[in-house]
């Protein structure tokens, strides 16, 4: 099955004629002319932006979401192919509205008459992975159903393991392979597909954003109804709002453009510092924005998670970046491990200078992630610094948002809207806030262990010979000590901090 799957990639290849992208370099030009010789019969005549959508549609998912991601950089793509590209975010072809009936039905073992009110047989969006049609309850809430494409597991199965093919030969054959560990990356890739092939993991995430971002002036996500959910069918609240792309339409509405795109930035880092927890597919056409103003996101399938670790490294990374602090930014590298500890922080410290310093001061219109990416890759090989697959996703979602920024306002200073937020946040972590949150978080744990002690004291006595309790018995005192002592600090602390936020 992957020999005939690699087979019909390159024959999709050749018949919509891309090998006048991938042959475009000085070195192989040469080739295309005995190729259209080759092939005379095939239709080139349609524009290259429009066969490259037509191949990646061809091809399925993991392609078009590919082509997905290109839609939003268009400082690296032409603008015709930019244009084109846009037209997956949303208009991937549906499949057939009598196979979407019969889904449903075979998920709810019942007619569909007997599930809603009414059901619009038409989609309203098609994507990579699933299509959506509009419905109303049988109490009259009108809601978004969100339907698997048949058979659409396989079909990424087979994409996948050629993609595990073409890491294993990466990292067998070339030089750089083992350090870019493109097998885990392709482990991390294929994870978020499958998880985006569950909608009730999906559905929990959607729910799991909204608490996160209950009564938020930023951010709007989608109620779930629960009872019409299942693996295969995802029932949400119908939202209503503007396509972010649409910035005209926006416009028209009386949107403040530069206020919408600084509150891009601000959710964004409020996901991944404050939750750690991302949307990880953020192209626009996931993202709506209602009419007071605030975005509306879609499409859970994807999402990204960061642990506590991550989440401080990545703080001090950033924060180090905003002050122009490149030996702190070296430093961090190398104490979190994704630098060699055998580095020289003044030779790191200088090549991240080169990179970072040109960018600042600039709106975003003349900065590019994507080269500066690039850059940093080329700094990362030369340091022998490895990719961190668990950040894969937070790459890719900084690039859609620098892709909306571009969308929305190309003067968006993305340094100075990022930083006070980022300052802010490290404060209340490592501050005295940071403190208090610590002590509170870790108080039941010592409220549970503190009556187990003569248990444990009783079961350490009987275990160890007579000569060693006056030693252990000792031990135990000086413990319990420590502990009382931190319990009363806690307990302190806490008292503080109560009479500070009521009565100061």
């Amino acid at each position: 099955m992957r020999l005939l799957r690699l087979l019909k990639i390159i024959f999709v290849v050749l018949r919509f004629g891309l090998d006048e992208f991938l042959l475009a370099h000085e070195r192989t030009r040469w080739m295309l002319a005995p190729l259209n010789i080759l092939l005379f019969f095939r239709n080139t005549s349609a524009p290259r932006a429009e066969r490259l959508r037509l191949a990646l549609e061809t091809l399925g998912p993991i392609f078009v979401k590919f082509g997905q991601l290109l839609s939003t950089r268009r400082d690296l793509m032409p603008t015709d192919i930019a244009d084109e590209l846009a037209k997956l975010q949303d208009q991937v072809p549906p499949f057939p509205s009598a196979q979407a009936v019969a889904l449903l039905e075979t998920a709810y073992k019942k007619k569909l008459g007997e599930v809603f009110h009414s059901f619009d047989e038409t989609p309203i969006a098609s994507a990579s992975v699933a299509q959506v049609h509009f419905a109303v309850l049988p109490d009259g809430r009108e809601v978004a159903v969100k339907i698997l494409r048949p058979g659409i597991a396989r079909i990424i199965a087979h994409d996948v393991a050629l993609l595990n093919i073409c890491a294993g030969l990466m990292e067998r054959w070339w030089e750089d392979g083992k350090r870019l560990k493109p097998r885990q990356v392709v482990a991390e890739f294929e994870k978020y597909l499958r998880d985006e092939l569950d909608l009730m993991r999906e559905a929990a995430c959607a729910s799991q954003l909204k608490r996160n971002f209950a009564d938020s002036q930023l951010l709007v996500v989608p109620e779930i109804f629960w009872n019409w959910c299942t693996s295969e069918v995802m029932v949400m609240e119908r939202m209503e709002g503007i396509p972010v792309s649409q910035v005209d339409a926006l416009r028209a509405a009386g949107i403040d453009i530069p206020r919408l795109a600084a509150n891009g930035v601000e959710i964004f880092y409020t996901q991944v510092f404050r939750d750690g927890f991302f949307h990880a597919d953020m192209h626009p056409g996931n993202v709506l924005v209602a009419p007071d103003g605030r975005f509306i996101a879609l499409d859970f399938g994807i999402m990204g998670t960061l642990t506590n670790t991550d989440k401080h490294y990545l703080a001090q990374n950033f924060i180090a970046f905003f002050q122009r602090d490149y030996k702190r930014v070296a430093e961090v590298h190398i104490e979190s491990g994704w630098a060699p500890a055998d580095t020289r922080v003044d030779e790191l410290e200088s090549a991240i200078r080169a990179v970072c310093e040109p960018i600042f001061d600039r709106p975003l219109r003349e900065v590019s992630f994507g080269r500066l990416l690039l850059r940093l890759f080329q700094t990362s090989r030369r340091f022998g610094i490895e990719i961190q697959p668990q950040l894969v996703l937070l790459q890719k979602t900084l690039l859609n948002i620098e892709g909306l920024g571009l969308q929305l306002d190309p003067e968006l200073d993305l340094w100075k809207t990022a930083k006070p937020w980022l300052e802010r946040w490290m404060s209340e972590q490592v501050g005295w806030r940071g403190f208090l949150k610590t002590l509170r978080e870790e108080a039941p744990h010592y409220a549970t262990l503190l009556p187990q002690l003569p248990r444990l004291l009783h079961q350490r006595l009987h275990e160890n010979p007579t000569a060693e309790i006056e030693n252990t018995l000792r031990q135990l005192v000086t413990q319990q000590r420590r502990r009382n002592l931190l319990l009363s600090v806690i307990i302190a602390l806490l008292l503080l901090e109560f009479v500070w936020t009521n009565y100061r």
